[in-house]
């Protein structure tokens, strides 16, 4: 039976997982990752991950020091503007409309976007440039025995490996967080997301919007231009039930429901990806490691599609990790590393979850009263200056 001794295995190669193997292994870390899919790394290949996602200004330089930004920037989209948009009144009409400027607190955008199978593409591409990374797609962490000084996996194929410490980047049906016995609470929201592309003759001006009426809420994310028209992705909450129904229907009846929808803040909008669904919930775990382990994005928690949380916490989650590893390299993996590592998350993780859970129950008021209600919050809101800034920094994670 064969064996590997390394520092880290990462147990995850979709974006997270990926990023951290380019991470540690950039910074001098013997690195095993991986995964039992193959990644997909074309737009238009069967699987293709269709979403895409935003990159804040704190991410940044996670990406940089795993040797990725350079690979990724000239790909991205910038963010310099977060449209409100509530259409809570009369349908396909937008009612109230605030912008929330980046330039009111920086001088660099919030953040950029890439389409999620290109940052495969990429991620893939880095590893394959860095001596002390060893990815084996196809491959799958089976089982976790851990001690003191090491963990023991073994592989989809018999293969086992001895590690100072497995980053759990498996996702939010973690086998290795399920083998640490670390329990999950887990928010189902009855919804479901619809994730696709469309061109649209009005500049996005690299605004991205957020429309809210009932269900979810209608995003539509900057993308670079696509055959000399300007692309956005959407990712379009709905119930469950709608949802499907929306994916169902024949195309161009999907286009009319998606520009009643959209309220017409682009013009008209033209499909140019299939669509895909994906499941809503909110999920946080009880602990961010247990013993060699630590776990990292939705294998630690999962949020909706608002804001650009999702992986911008997951590299958080690196970035505390890497800066622990590197500040101390002989005990990497230990147990006062890896507490260290649960309280410096734990607390901003609950807190973010819990705040991201009660904008998207706001997003999914049905009742005119309380449809009514959101929007004279948002306009409250707005109006106040210093709050307004306030809850800027906070969406991008920084004081």
């Amino acid at each position: 039976m064969a064996r590997i001794t390394t520092d880290i295995l990462v147990s995850g190669g979709g974006v997270a997982g990926l990023t951290a193997a380019a991470a540690f292994g950039s910074a001098g870390f013997r690195t095993l990752c991986v995964d039992p899919e193959v990644p997909v790394t074309r737009g238009d290949a069967p699987g293709a991950d269709l979403r895409t996602t935003a990159f804040l200004q704190p991410s940044i330089p996670v990406l940089q020091a795993a040797g990725l930004w350079g690979r990724l920037e000239p790909h991205a989209a910038a963010l310099q503007v977060m449209r409100i948009v509530d259409a809570g009144g009369e349908a396909g009409k937008a009612r109230i409309v605030k912008d929330f400027d980046a330039r009111d607190i920086s001088e660099q955008p919030f953040g950029w976007n890439l389409p999620n199978w290109l940052l495969r593409r990429e991620m893939v591409a880095r590893l394959a440039e860095i001596p002390d990374v060893t990815f084996l797609p196809g491959l799958a962490a089976a089982r976790l025995f851990t001690r003191e000084a090491e963990a023991l996996v073994t592989l989809s194929d018999g293969t086992q490996v001895a590690a100072r410490m497995v980053v759990a980047a498996d996702g939010r049906n973690s086998t290795m967080r399920d083998a640490l016995g670390i329990p999950v609470k887990t928010i189902r929201y009855g919804q479901k997301a619809l994730a696709f592309a469309v061109t649209h003759p009005l500049p996005h001006g690299n605004v991205s919007t957020e429309i809210h009426r009932s269900g979810g809420p209608f995003t539509l994310v900057p993308l670079p231009d696509h055959e000399g028209r300007p692309a956005s992705a959407i990712v379009w909450m709905e119930t469950g039930p709608e949802v499907q129904r929306l994916a169902d229907l024949p195309e161009g009846n999907f286009e009319a429901a998606m520009n009643l929808r959209s309220c017409g803040i682009l013009g008209p909008l033209t499909l140019i990806t299939r669509r895909s669904v994906w499941p809503i919930i909110s999920q946080k775990a009880a602990r961010m490691a247990g013993e060699r382990v630590a776990l990292m994005a939705e294998a630690a928690h999962v949020v909706p599609p608002i804001g650009a949380q999702g992986l911008n916490m997951s590299l958080a989650d690196l970035r505390v990790l890497l800066e622990l590893a590197e500040k101390d390299r002989a005990n990497l993996g230990s147990a006062a590393m890896l507490e260290t590592y649960h309280r410096r998350r734990h607390w901003e993780v609950e807190a973010r979850v819990t705040g991201i859970d009660l904008l998207n129950r706001a997003s999914m008021m049905g009742a005119q009263g309380l449809r009514n209600l959101r929007a004279g919050a948002l306009d409250a809101l707005y109006a106040l200056a210093p709050v307004r800034k306030t809850m800027m920094r906070a969406g991008l994670g920084v004081r």
